[in-house]
């Protein structure tokens, strides 16, 4: 009974450590995928608030929460006009 179980435990530590490695490796090369993205994504947002956004004097930060609170009080105006 002890060689089976020896045998058992060998045969579980082998797919538990199998399995650990490729779930790292898809989730690493998920994260990595998913950085490239939202930093490409960035900086075409950046460049796009740069030359047709942003206000003279202003810096990206500024023009980035401007926006921001211009959109807010878009939605806020339009919910009033709906009457919700």
């Amino acid at each position: 009974m002890s060689k089976i179980r020896n045998a058992n435990k060998k045969i579980e530590s082998a797919v538990v450590g199998g399995y650990k490695k490729i779930e790292d490796t898809v989730i690493g090369g998920y994260k990595k995928v998913e950085k490239t993205v939202v930093d490409g994504y960035k900086k075409v947002e950046d460049k796009f608030v740069d030359a047709y956004l942003k206000q003279e004097g202003e810096t990206m930060e500024e023009a980035k929460e401007r926006i921001k609170k211009e959109e807010s009080l878009r939605k806020e105006k339009a919910k009033k006009e709906k009457g919700v």
